[in-house]
């Protein structure tokens, strides 16, 4: 102990008693007074006037205090406080640190899913499990956990607690706080980083908006057991809707979450969600249940999810992915998003998998639930086949004598009710000769497609063993030219990649093979330079024809990201394709002009400072007029300032349906602390919105609150209006309807303005 003061006076080893401008030192512990009284053999020191106590950042004033110092047990009499501490999982990062390590992530080896308390998030307040959707994750527990406040008395109950009485207690930074708790005592538990309060009420800009006669929460967001904020909102389907869950921290690596949520229209729904992690295995269980539904002629409606991998040991792999719904309008009149709205295929799937340096192989058993929730015929779609089962094997050597040596084989068993079945086997060996050189590469390729169907029903005419043999060749060149250059005053290499692709696959009649799982690809960049123009493999398009396409990039010379990319493309043909999906191949003279096709053209990057622009186009030079077009640009100055406006145009001959839309979206400061935030999704050949967002912000510093309106038109042409409002108090808890996930989806570039987070851009 060291005491300095105006004055000291006392008994040698027995009672020290400094005045004056008083100060202690012990252990990382100062204390300054008015008046310090120390009693060595108890060790127990006594502070009366203007006392502080400071401990690294952390401080307490008022009056008077008596404290034993090594336990740091004691009584500081009407303090104001100010806690500053380190999360747990704040230490053991930065001990992590200290010995080397890259932080906290853990890699994991092939075939393993290691479980960390740090990888499992913990529950977003005021959010519910939509079965088949996906809960985004909380961000990473806060490295530091700030509160303040004042009380009529404060114990110290050891080194990393203490117990305020009759208290208020707050995160919020401001001198005038916007919220606090105010309870009768309240223990702060930093080893187990846990509040727990008695009689406690929340206030918000000093009016009590909750109370409990006990609640506990976390001190650096981390996980654990309790009810989360309830939450609340209204639609135009469902009504209003209040729901109240209960999350409950089984262990670290195990969570449940428990949420009834009352439908005013519709009645009690109960949805639960239960997740589970290991080294070895990882997933979790989902499920929603509304018995005796008001809207739905008092049926039972439910929806189910299952999601599991398993690590099986030896390179052996295993995944389950089970999901269903009561009915076919489940989604359309319980789901609040777009996405899951429009779910019209539900899978069901297991599969073992292997793999080892060279070769892989798995087996698939998989079906479908087909959902047809517009009772018009036009608008029904067909259930696909299901897998009983598929087994696909996969081998490389890419050092096989000088050459690059694959093989694909696959099994399939195709079940159905109502369409041919049975079953088809490929095999695929590949053969290879790449030549690179620095700046130039060649690779020609041969291989032999072999199919085989032996079909157990056959609804159309035709044989039930059928076989199938193609050889396929193929020449894949390329060349980078490379140059120095400036993006905006920053230093960037720019390239210039041509490449070249032949093709050529001699014709096969193939309108005898029934079609199981073919369809025509979508022609893109992404499949311009593959072998065949379906999908599956019941049919193997003819060849003779060359692509070619030239890319150019802009990279940043020091970290290498990419600014800027563009990329031009065509393909031609030396003869007419003749293979198609349909059962009469169409003859030569009416599939009109065939010698060249599309022409792709797509830009990617940054234009302007703080402004990326998105292009891609697919022109008919045949027919003259263009096919598919898309047109994006984002200006994003800083975070929570983003504009987004993008058109979409595809004509029916490329897509299922012509599509012609316009989407604005952004988020803005509009005045003070206020932010404007919506989108606006508008098809112009049907005269009508498909998606609107519109919403209002409030960022104080410590408190934010949103108001989001939402309608979507979902898959029967039903407009569904929801409204979301959250009260959202920083680090302490959110309340009411959670829209944040939905902004994220709808507003490219949205940030809460109350998280900050990085957004670097090249060269700046």
């Amino acid at each position: 102990m060291f005491l300095t003061a105006d004055e000291l006076s006392g008994i040698t080893g027995h009672e020290t008693v400094a005045s004056g401008d008083a100060e202690a030192r012990r252990a990382g512990l100062v204390v300054n007074a008015e008046r310090l009284t120390y009693w060595p053999v108890e060790d127990e020191l006594e502070a009366a006037g203007d006392v502080r106590l400071a401990k690294g950042d952390d401080y307490v004033t008022g009056p008077r205090m008596r404290m034993k110092m090594v336990d740091q047990t004691g009584v500081f009499d009407q303090p104001n406080f100010f806690l500053k501490r380190e999360s747990s999982w704040a230490a053991q990062e930065r001990k992590r640190q200290e010995k080397g390590a890259k932080g906290s992530a853990v890699v994991a080896a092939a075939g393993t899913m290691p479980a960390t308390k740090a990888q499992m998030s913990r529950p977003e307040e005021g959010s519910l499990m939509n079965v088949l959707g996906v809960s985004a994750d909380e961000p990473a527990p806060l490295p530091l956990t700030e509160a303040r406040g004042s009380a009529e008395r404060i114990d110290f109950e050891g080194e990393s607690k203490l117990r305020i009485i009759n208290g208020n207690y707050t995160t919020c930074k401001a001198p005038d706080p916007g919220w606090y708790l105010k309870s009768d005592e309240l223990a702060l538990d930093y080893d187990r980083q846990v509040g727990e309060g008695k009689n406690a009420t929340l206030y918000f800009q000093n009016a009590p908006i909750f109370w409990s006669p006990w609640l506990s929460f976390s001190l650096n967001n981390q996980r654990k057991s309790g009810f989360l904020a309830p939450t609340f909102g209204s639609s135009s389907v469902n009504g209003l809707t209040l729901a109240t869950p209960y999350y409950w921290n089984i262990a670290p690596n195990m969570d449940a979450t428990i949420a009834p949520r009352v439908y005013a229209k519709r009645g009690l729904q109960l949805g639960s969600e239960f997740r589970y992690l290991d080294h070895n295995y990882a997933g979790n269980v989902r499920g929603e249940f509304l018995p005796n539904d008001r809207l739905g002629d008092d049926e039972d409606r439910y929806a189910y999810s299952l999601r599991h991998q398993q690590n099986l040991g030896r390179g052996f792999t295993g995944t389950l992915n089970i999901s269903g719904v009561s009915d076919d309008q489940y989604f359309t009149d319980l789901a609040s998003r777009s996405v899951l709205s429009s779910q019209r295929q539900l899978l069901r799937q297991g599969m073992v998998s292997y793999g080892s340096d060279w070769w892989s192989a798995n087996v698939i058993g998989q079906a479908y639930q087909t959902l047809n929730p517009d009772a018009d015929p036009t608008q029904q779609i067909a259930k696909p086949y299901s897998l009983a089962p598929q087994i696909n094997i996969n081998a490389r050597r890419p050092d096989f004598f000088r050459t690059d040596a694959a093989f694909f084989g696959q099994y399939s068993a195709f079940t159905h009710s109502k369409l041919d079945e049975g079953r088809r086997t490929v095999a695929y060996p590949q053969l290879s000769v790449p030549f690179v050189q620095p700046g130039w590469y060649v690779t020609p390729k041969i291989g032999a497609h072999v199919t085989s169907y032996s079909l157990d029903r056959r609804i159309s005419t035709g044989d039930t063993s059928i076989s199938r043999s193609l050889p396929i060749f193929s020449v894949d060149a390329g060349m980078t030219f490379e140059r120095d250059t400036t993006w905006f005053g920053a230093k960037a290499t720019q390239t210039l990649e041509p490449r070249l692709y032949y093709l050529s696959v001699p014709y096969e009649k193939q309108t005898h093979i029934p079609v199981f799982d073919s369809a025509v690809a979508d022609f893109n960049f992404a499949t311009i330079f593959s072998e065949n123009q379906f999908t599956g493999y019941d049919r193997v398009s003819d060849a003779n024809q060359l692509t070619a396409a030239v890319t150019t990039r802009l990279i940043d010379p020091t970290s290498g990201a990419e600014a800027m990319r563009a990329m031009f493309g065509q393909r031609y043909y030396f003869q007419r394709q003749r293979v198609t999906l349909d059962t009469v191949a169409l003859p030569l003279a009416e599939q009109g002009k065939w010698n060249k096709s599309d022409f792709l053209m797509a830009f990617s990057g940054r234009v302007l400072p703080k402004t990326y622009l998105d292009a891609a186009l697919q022109y008919n030079p045949s027919d003259t007029r263009m096919e598919r077009s898309s047109l994006g640009a984002r200006y994003q100055p800083e975070l929570g300032k983003v504009l987004n406006a993008s058109y979409r145009f595809a004509s029916k001959e490329v897509s299922s349906g012509a599509l012609k839309n316009v989407d604005v979206a952004g988020q803005w400061p509009i005045w003070g602390g206020w932010s404007a935030v919506g989108r606006y999704n508008y098809s112009i050949l049907d005269h009508k919105p498909v998606e609107t967002v519109a919403g209002l912000e409030y960022n104080a510093g410590c408190w934010a609150v949103r108001v989001v309106g939402h309608q979507v038109v979902t898959t029967t042409g039903r407009d569904n209006t929801s409204v979301f409002v959250q009260l959202e108090l920083n680090d302490f808890a959110r309340i009411g309807s959670n829209p944040i996930d939905l902004l994220r989806r709808n507003v490219q570039g949205y940030g809460l303005s109350n998280q900050p987070v990085a957004d670097p851009v090249f060269g700046e």
